[in-house]
């Protein structure tokens, strides 16, 4: 039997990563898994508890507690589960996407988080993305990309899907949050974004979402061909 396709997809906010990811999920007939509502899930959890996203002890303590998994739906899609319950309307809210953020630094949520996704990804196969995928959560796989683009680029593309959103921000407050992010994500002790030789980098600041997709698929199968 052959070995699950998987593909890692790591950069930065504000890229595309995700609805590319999805997209090139559905292209390659593998399920996508959204390894940041994931870190969300557990975000919301602490909320709901009023802790200190900071506290590094309490949150690796309610982390290593908390029943959160990944069901398999019959689309071939993944879906988060917090204590046996779909929490998806409830992980979108922006303070639950700024714990995340802050929770995502601790290695004790990372350790519990990262198995999950290997466990489900070995077994179904999948396209993963965020921000250690290709270093950490499946260094091997030959399928590894780092999508990135210009500030300003990204910096209008965050901004649209927040106001699209209906959260009231300021471009100026926009681009500070994504500069917060960035250094958070670049300077944290436990798995860094970075990237090495190993990756396919693309650059999306001039390409549209399709050629993004293409660009992946066509690397896909050369070297699933190799």
């Amino acid at each position: 039997m052959s070995e699950p396709l998987i593909v890692a997809i790591d950069g930065p906010s504000g890229v595309g990563k995700s609805t590319a990811a999805r997209r090139l999920a559905k292209r390659l007939g593998v399920p996508f898994l959204d390894t940041g509502a994931m870190y969300r899930a557990i975000a919301l959890q602490v909320l709901r508890c009023d802790l200190n996203p900071a506290d590094r002890d309490a949150v690796e303590a309610l982390a290593a507690g908390t029943d959160v998994g990944l069901e398999h739906r019959d689309d071939g899609s993944f879906e988060v589960l917090l204590e046996g319950e779909p929490v998806e309307p409830f992980i979108r809210a922006p303070e639950v996407g700024e714990a995340a953020s802050a929770i995502s630094t601790h290695p004790g949520v990372r350790r519990r988080l990262v198995a999950l996704q290997q466990e489900a990804a070995r077994h179904w196969g999948g396209v993963l993305e965020g921000r250690d995928i290709g270093t950490r959560v499946f260094p091997d796989t030959p399928h590894k990309f780092f999508l990135d683009a210009r500030a300003d680029v990204r910096g209008r593309r965050r901004y649209e899907e927040l106001q699209a959103a209906g959260r009231a921000l300021t471009y100026e407050q926009v681009v500070d949050e994504i500069n917060r992010r960035d250094h958070r994500d670049r300077t944290r002790e436990d798995s860094p974004l970075t990237r090495d030789e190993s990756y396919t980098f693309v650059d999306t600041s001039d390409l549209t979402l399709d050629e993004v997709v293409e660009e992946m698929s066509r690397s896909i199968e050369v070297r699933s061909r190799s």
